[in-house]
């Protein structure tokens, strides 16, 4: 009897060993980017859980347009993931203002971020992050090196040298200069209008005037910037009035175009699209005539935090721990090329292309666009009106000083700063 009491006693203590051994936390992540779903099973996930063998992570993804209500539905349900990925500015704001998320001032790593990368969930202050910075995309054009190689071009530096190769792109081949439609809107402003506009508005310090209201949207670079886009009319596409998003990039993958305005998150997609039919190279938006200082759109665009409801905190805190350091850093813009990170990690970035793109941050000095923080906040909405003036300025249907007087007096018929002149 004492023999057999004693196996039973190992094997209790045996099955209580085995138990915890793989006992496991499960965390889930709230997303809107759908399209990096096996990128966070086999790569990010398995990385993450070498350190943490005991934390489990499912990426739950939902399509894109539909993020923002589900996720409102899920919170307010006390349904939602565990991690909350972070739109940049007012969205992410509004969660944490309802206590939707956790502030993580005290995070190890938090501070490995610039605070103009943290301004994108940080309170209006500055006195509580609360979002995890990711990554950014940066903005520029694209081009086929094989059609600049056959008409011997070279990458322009200024607006002038940018009209010039525009030109002889459309009268000396067959090729479509510059490949963009306004079909859907949001590119003109986005590829358009907040891809040029920094080196006219010069960047922070234009931003920064639209928000404190020394900066108008009808006078100076604002108002300089939608003439310069103007001149983009003669070469775009045939019909482009009528031409997606996705049409541009189809066409500009089939090798029908030179240029294509682009941002850094199209690099993936035109690396699977374009295979080996051509080579392609980046430069940088073109300085007006008489500028010297280089300006990018660095746009913040993704970061995570944790949902304040959740039961599995402290393992939501290691996992966004994580993500302040630089294997995730290096793990995250390798894998989604064109996603570049936000934190001082040195990185190495494998893609030419996506290496090219980041290069510019040596030289120029970066913004965000205009009217992602602050901005938009209030009805008409100052994103959606840059949007709309952008495609009637290359459309034609409104003038460059018609489109800058619409965004301005929408503007200030609801934000104070502005109306103090």
């Amino acid at each position: 009897m004492k023999r057999w009491t004693a196996v039973l006693a190992a094997l209790v203590v045996a099955l209580v060993v085995s138990t915890a051994a793989f006992a496991q936390t499960r965390l889930v992540i709230e997303s809107w980017r759908n399209d990096d779903l096996l990128i966070w099973q086999n790569v990010i996930i398995p990385a993450f859980r070498k350190h943490h063998p005991d934390i489990e992570l499912v990426f739950a993804p939902t399509p894109p347009a539909e993020y923002n209500a589900v996720l409102s539905s899920k919170l307010a349900a006390g349904t939602a993931g565990d991690l909350i990925t972070c739109r940049p500015f007012d969205l992410s704001l509004e969660l944490y203002q309802q206590g939707h998320l956790v502030p993580l001032n005290d995070l190890p790593g938090i501070d490995n971020f610039s605070d103009l990368a943290k301004a994108a969930w940080s309170t209006d202050d500055g006195s509580v992050v609360f979002c995890v910075p990711m990554a950014s995309v940066i903005h520029g054009f694209i081009y086929n090196k094989d059609i600049f190689d056959m008409l011997g071009l070279e990458e322009p530096r200024t607006e002038a040298e940018f009209l010039e190769v525009l030109e002889r792109i459309r009268t000396g081949s067959r090729f479509t200069p510059l490949v963009m439609g306004t079909a859907d809107q949001w590119e003109a402003a986005t590829m358009g209008y907040q891809n040029i506009g920094p080196n006219y508005w010069k960047g922070e310090e234009g931003r920064l005037g639209l928000i404190n209201g020394t900066a108008r949207y009808n006078e100076g670079g604002f108002l300089a910037a939608f003439e310069a886009l103007a001149r983009w009319r003669p070469y775009l596409p045939r019909g482009y009035q009528a031409i997606r998003y996705s049409d541009a990039q189809n066409l500009f993958a089939q090798g029908t175009g030179a240029i294509y305005p682009a941002g850094s998150w199209d690099i993936s997609v035109f690396r699977a699209m374009v295979g080996d039919l051509f080579e392609m190279g980046a430069f940088p938006p073109p300085l007006p005539e008489g500028a010297t200082q280089c300006y990018i759109s660095d746009h913040i665009d993704i970061g995570i935090g944790a949902n304040a409801a959740s039961p599995n905190r402290e393992a939501a805190l290691k996992f966004l721990e994580w993500v302040t350091s630089q294997e995730f850093a290096e793990i995250y813009a390798n894998e989604l090329p064109g996603f570049f990170p936000l934190s001082n990690h040195p990185v190495e970035i494998q893609d030419p292309l996506a290496r090219e793109f980041l290069s510019w941050r040596e030289s120029c000095d970066v913004t965000i666009r205009t009217a992602y923080h602050i901005l938009s906040r209030g009805t008409p909405n100052n994103e959606l009106d840059l949007w709309n003036a952008s495609a009637q300025v290359l459309n034609g249907t409104m003038t460059p000083q018609a489109a800058a007087d619409m965004v301005q007096r929408n503007l200030e018929s609801w934000y104070e700063p502005q109306q103090r002149r």
